[in-house]
């Protein structure tokens, strides 16, 4: 069985290609960071950096909504191959083939991490009372539907 998961967030925007033929189609190129569960002796916690391939329409999403930084949750699987560069010399390679993508934090924690202030009007959690608890309004209890 050859299945990956992968959950981490893109070094640059996706590089998308079509291609040649009646039928182009898309192919997405992206990495993403995925950092490493355990560090070493004080080290600060490193990443490794996975490239990885979409086709179709997981290319086109990829294209349209993943930028820079976001945080995304891959599965596919891992595909070798090699070529041999202007110099000659033999290249291998190995990427993740994406068979699904999806976002793996919303666009508020999205923007935040990014730099950006949230929009939406939702009281922070800083905003619970001293106990730790948001404040429930009066009168609540009758609009719940159950007891």
């Amino acid at each position: 069985m050859n299945k990956v998961i992968l959950m981490g967030r893109l070094t640059r925007d996706p590089e998308v290609r079509y291609s040649q033929g009646e039928q182009a189609t898309a192919i997405a190129r992206y990495t993403i960071a995925v950092d490493r569960r355990f560090r070493r002796d004080g080290d600060a916690q490193t990443a490794d950096f996975i490239g990885c391939v979409a086709f179709g329409r997981q290319a086109e999403f990829a294209e349209k909504y993943f930028r820079k930084g976001t945080k995304i949750l891959v599965t596919g699987r891992i595909q070798t191959g090699s070529y041999t560069n202007r110099d000659g010399q033999k290249v291998y390679t190995t990427d993740v083939v994406v068979e699904e993508q999806e976002f793996a934090e919303s666009k508020a924690a999205s923007n935040e991490n990014a730099g950006y202030a949230p929009v939406d009007n939702r009281p922070s959690p800083s905003a619970a009372a001293g106990d730790g608890f948001m404040n429930i309004p009066d009168g609540i209890d009758e609009e719940l539907p159950f007891n």
